[in-house]
């Protein structure tokens, strides 16, 4: 009897591999852990220490521990590798695993600007590898809601976006220093950008104008984006490295009004004309670092879902809509006056 690749896939588990030891590849482990294990396991973890790699892999049970990159690329056991650096050495980090035909899964900002999104969308067609930026909020179960019924007609034709997200950061030098590909914007407002996309489907603003302020490290501190769309509708958001917002958003149509309350960038509830549903996450098994980042296992499940059909890109988050939010936070960057080395080379 003939058995599909498809098929083959789907009776096996997806291999993950990981790049980077940090912060957010402990959770996006943590994460994984709330899927079946026939379906997903975490099979190496690469750092450029040995010792780095040898403590996550004994903390969190993984076979394989690598001190270079390289290595994790060349393991044949590895289906899909999860891009978890910083993103000043994402292009370098995605380029190698597609060169060496691996799937990847790149954590979000992709890159530091349009010229290093495109390296990467270039080789992932030439190396025809599936790759996807992790943007996961757009895969949460609040998400798949509210593009549901944005897609039913719901609250009626919508007219504005409302979006803010702003918490006070600056200790992080992740946040403030430029060489780290510091910034508000790539660190925290494009979870406000990548929404307004999301809900106006992928569609190119008419305009956009960005006004703000910045540290004297170069980089954006506070800055408010306001978006005019075709057919007179309307975008704005608000990001700080600086200071709280209330962190919501809310998209107001002819007929009604959907709000995701606080902590738009990774939501548990919903409120559509007053009333409220949750949605809450799995336990993590271990503590985590960073806000319900058991979340991270949708967009975990999303590219296993995307292999076991064949695809080279998620249609939910594919590489137009990575482009198009590079090319928009070039453009605020621009406006706003932040320039990284990146954007002169």
């Amino acid at each position: 009897m003939f058995v599909s690749d498809q098929q083959l896939l789907s009776n096996m588990a997806t291999r993950w591999g990981i790049c980077s030891a940090g912060k957010i590849s402990h959770d996006f482990a943590v994460a994984l852990k709330t899927l079946p294990a026939e379906d997903h396991q975490v099979v190496a973890i690469a750092a450029r220490k040995l010792e780095d790699a040898e403590e996550f892999a004994r903390k969190q049970s993984i076979s394989k521990a690598y001190g270079s990159y390289e290595e994790l690329a060349r393991d044949p056991n590895v289906d899909v590798v999860y891009v978890g650096n910083i993103h000043p050495y994402h292009l370098k980090a995605c380029l190698l695993f597609m060169n060496a035909k691996k799937n990847v899964l790149c954590e979000k900002p992709l890159a530091i600007n349009t010229k290093e999104v495109k390296e990467i969308l270039d080789s992932t067609k030439r190396n025809q590898v599936f790759f996807m930026e992790a943007v996961w909020t757009r895969f949460f179960p609040v998400s798949v809601e509210v593009r549901k019924m944005l897609a039913q007609g719901e609250i009626g034709e919508v007219k504005m976006v409302r979006s803010e997200f702003g918490v006070p950061v600056l200790h992080n030098r992740r946040v403030v220093e430029k060489e780290l590909g510091g910034g508000a914007l790539l660190n925290i407002g494009m979870y406000c950008l990548q929404f307004v996309c999301m809900v106006y489907n992928g569609e190119r603003p008419e305009s956009i104008q960005a006004s703000g302020v910045c540290l004297d490290t170069g980089v954006d501190e506070t800055v408010i984006v306001t978006l005019k769309f075709s057919e007179k509708r309307m975008a704005v958001f608000t990001y700080s490295s600086s200071i709280q917002l209330p962190n919501d958003a809310i998209i107001v149509g002819t007929k009604g009004t959907i709000q995701i309350p606080a902590r738009m960038w990774c939501p548990t509830s919903l409120i559509v004309n007053g009333k409220e549903t949750q949605y809450p996450l799995p336990e993590p098994h271990f503590p985590l670092n960073f806000l319900n980042t058991t979340g991270m296992r949708y967009e975990a499940e999303e590219v296993r879902q995307c292999l076991i059909k064949g695809l080279k890109e998620s249609p939910v988050m594919s590489h137009s809509d990575s482009l198009l939010l590079a090319e928009l936070e070039d453009e605020i960057r621009r406006q706003v006056g932040v320039v990284y080395s990146q954007d002169c080379q």
